[in-house]
């Protein structure tokens, strides 16, 4: 008889790095599977790029966490754009799309 072992395992949704600076914080989240896509809109180009959004893989709770400790935050991806919307820290209205895709800045002065 085979026993297996079986271990919880928590669901990984974003790809989160957050940099501190004195009284700053950037906090940089996109959905894990964005890291190293190019996204577009018009002329302008936009490369996920693991140095500044790779970082810590969260689940969406502890991103928003993270997100709420940023005083400068650059979001990207269906998943972390729409539960910054629910949670109400960011307005539908801001979010624009690249290639599609979701993004938002929030910025707290």
């Amino acid at each position: 008889m085979q026993h297996h072992r079986f271990e919880a395992t928590r669901i990984v949704a974003v790809s989160v790095r957050t940099v501190r600076s004195g009284k700053e914080v950037v906090v940089a989240a996109c959905d894990s599977e964005l890291l190293g896509k190019t996204l577009t809109r018009g002329n302008t180009r936009v490369h996920i790029h693991p140095s500044f959004y790779g970082g810590k893989l969260l689940s969406l709770e502890e991103a928003i966490a993270e997100v709420c400790s940023g005083t400068s935050v650059n979001l990207v991806g269906e998943r972390i754009v729409n539960q910054a919307i629910e949670a109400g820290i960011v307005h539908p209205e801001a979010v624009i799309y690249l290639s599609g895709v979701p993004h938002a800045l929030i910025v707290k002065i």
